[in-house]
Order: structure tokens, then sequence, then C-alpha cells
């Protein structure tokens, strides 16, 4: 399995799991950690429509906001999906690509791209969870069928989801009888089952807060997740 491996990322999707390194290298776009403090509303945009055109849609919100067309998407269809699912969590595609930003650059961290069905090549893979400074010691959980490491568990995918969490939150959002982490609509849409777990209301300032912490539990992360949420709201506004 051809792989890119993360160096010195979040560790996430794993209640409990604090990541203590520091923040991974910026990508170029300027962003930067909100000064905001935790459970602060981050600005919401309207829900999408029931029956929108996603893909018209992606087109014209990836002019204004720089997320690739793919990327958005993934995230468009996770939001109509999860809200369709769970209407009061009130999820938007924003908070879903403020964590796909995050995490991997949409998919494109280290060079990896997302090739037209959604999937990022070469596959995205975390550090080794092995006890060493700052990562949590997690071993393997599924004899490295998902990040091929049969020692310790990582972080697998676009939204970096771990062995684990995975299993429970795992989801086939492209409709292709499969689910796996390192294709994007099914990784949205389980980021966006993750981010709704326990009855939360994304649009609330606990709410939000909650999700993003849960997971990733570094108030640091969580504002860095508000200021790209924040800004492609802000881009894509009417």
């Amino acid at each position: 399995m051809t792989m890119i491996v993360l160096v010195g990322v979040s560790v996430l999707s794993f209640r409990g799991t604090r990541d203590d390194r520091p923040e991974r290298p910026q990508r170029g776009d300027g962003l930067t950690a909100a000064p905001v403090d935790p459970n602060t509303p981050v600005p919401q945009p309207p829900p999408l429509e029931r029956g929108v055109d996603v893909a018209a849609w992606s087109e014209s919100a990836a002019e204004r906001s720089g997320v690739p067309v793919r990327a958005l998407s993934a995230y468009a269809a996770a939001e109509l999906a999860q809200r369709t699912d769970t209407p009061d969590c009130r999820l938007s595609w924003s908070t879903i690509a403020g964590i796909g930003r995050v995490e991997s650059d949409h998919g494109r961290y280290g060079g990896a791209t997302v090739d037209t069905d959604g999937v990022a090549r070469p596959s995205i893979i975390g550090v080794p969870l092995d006890g060493s400074a700052g990562v949590r010691e997690i071993r393997d959980t599924d004899g490295g069928r998902l990040d091929g490491d049969t020692t310790f568990d990582r972080a697998v995918g676009p939204m970096q989801f771990l062995p684990t969490t995975w299993a429970v939150y795992g989801a086939d959002g492209n409709g292709d009888g499969v689910r796996d982490p390192q294709q994007l609509d099914d990784a949205a849409l389980a980021a966006a089952r993750y981010l709704c777990a326990d009855g939360r209301d994304t649009a609330s300032g606990q709410g939000w807060w909650a999700g993003v912490l849960t997971y990733n539990s570094s108030v640091d992360y969580a504002r860095l997740v508000w200021a790209a949420a924040d800004r492609y709201t802000e881009a894509t506004a009417a």
C-alpha cells in the first residue's frame, strides 16, 4: 500500500486522547487559530437546501473559498445527509471543511491528491501511536487492515480516523457499498456522524466545541478549526 505518513499532526477521533505536539506547519493560506474563548459559537452559513445541485454549488463555493471542488462536494453531501438523520445537530458543511483543512488540507497533505472518485492517493496515514513524546500509546486494533501497522494504531484518511473510531462511525458516503476512510465522501459523512454524536447541537457554541474537542481534545486545535470554518462561511456568504 502506497501511503503518505503524517509527521507531527494531530491524533484525533479517539475519545480522551489529547495531542500536545505543536500544530503542524501552515500550508500557505495564512490560517491561524482564532483568538476566541471556548464555547464561542462559530458563524454558520445558511443550511444547504434539499435538492441543491451539489456539483454546481461546489463549483461556485470553490471559487470563493479556495477549497477544492471535490472536497466541497463531499462536505456538502455530508451536511445534507446528517441534517436528514439528526436535524437537531444543525451541522454545517463549513465545520466539516474546517476539520478537513486542519487534518489534511482537504486530502492534499504531503502531496496527496483526491481523485475524481474522492479517494486520497497516496493513502494518508498518521504517525504510529507508540507512546513516544506527545503521543498516547494505542496498540494495534485492526490487524493493520486500515493503517498497515500491526503493532500500533495510526489515524487514517483525509479526516484522520483511528481504526477503533472508524469501526463505530465509518460511513458509506458515496453509496458504493464500501466504508473507506481514504474516500472523502465516506470520511466526511463519518466526521459528521462523530460530531453529531450524543445529541449535540453544533450550531450552539457549547455543542460545536464539544464536538470538535471530542474529535481532538485540544483548545488550540479547536480554535484553528473555528478559524477555518469562519473563513469558509464568510467567503461563501451571498
